[in-house]
């Protein structure tokens, strides 16, 4: 069977005070993998918005591990490609 990597963008929605320390447990996770990353201003509501776009073979078990970070924060993704 042979695997094929993806190129998927994640969007993670998280309060604006919590985004450094969860930031910095994602960047652990898909270092070396991101392939583009932007920041959002945060709303009237102070939710801050995270688009990435990563190449990653296995996208399941990714988005496993950043729902176990972020927890109750909002995570939604899309296959853009398989690369």
């Amino acid at each position: 069977m042979v695997k094929t990597m993806k190129i998927v963008e994640i969007n993670i929605k998280m309060p604006y005070e919590k985004r450094g320390k969860i930031l910095k447990k994602i960047l652990n996770e898909v270092r070396g993998k991101i392939k583009d990353i932007h920041f959002l201003p945060p709303t009237n509501q102070g939710i801050s918005e995270i688009r990435m776009e990563v190449v990653e073979e296995n996208v399941q078990k990714l988005l496993t591990k950043l729902k176990r970070i972020v927890k109750d924060e909002k995570v939604t993704f899309k296959i853009l490609s398989e690369a």
